[in-house]
């Protein structure tokens, strides 16, 4: 990177995980297991090391954006800073990320009419409400548009999931 920060993926006890398929996380439906049913040993974790308890460089992001857009994305952002007393924050890849110390659990990103509230484990996350979006092997993500209702108590859920199931992976580290 060209601020010189250090990322890593570490893919816990990887020898012990084998040939982990997409479907190996899902049900016979191709819903999402829960993450409580997957092992720290299969959880990915990404470290971003300079994460720190406040980044100024968020408020500047936040302030950039357009105010409907900036409220949904603050309002997301502030519940993942609420998850605990170990939640650290940066900018990475342009997108203010939350972190439980240093592995990153969610992010929030503005779009032109959207935001987008992704999670870094989002795949393994049961989502019984259907808000997930995303087909990649590991992250999700939930579209937010201005004017349009969300379950709020389902997005709080998701987001409080992907802190405790990073928790729990990064624990096992």
């Amino acid at each position: 990177m060209a601020d010189g920060r250090r990322l890593t993926w570490l893919s816990l006890k990887e020898e012990a995980v084998g040939d982990l398929r997409l479907d190996d996380l899902h049900d016979e439906t191709g819903r999402p297991t829960d993450s409580a049913g997957m092992t720290p040993q299969q959880m990915r974790v990404f470290r971003l090391p300079a994460a720190v308890k406040r980044d100024p460089q968020i408020a500047r992001w936040m302030r950039e954006q357009p105010e409907e857009l900036r409220t949904i994305a603050r309002r997301w952002f502030d519940v993942m800073r609420g998850c605990g007393d170990d939640v650290r924050e940066l900018m990475h890849d342009g997108q203010p990320t939350a972190c439980v110390g240093d592995a990153a659990f969610g992010y929030v990103d503005a779009f032109t009419s959207h935001v987008n509230v992704g999670f870094f484990g989002g795949a393994a996350l049961l989502d019984p409400k259907g808000l997930l979006e995303g087909s990649g092997r590991f992250m999700r993500h939930v579209k937010l548009t201005p004017g349009r209702d969300v379950d709020a108590a389902a997005m709080k859920t998701l987001i409080e999931k992907a802190y405790a199931d990073m928790k729990r992976a990064r624990q096992s580290a």
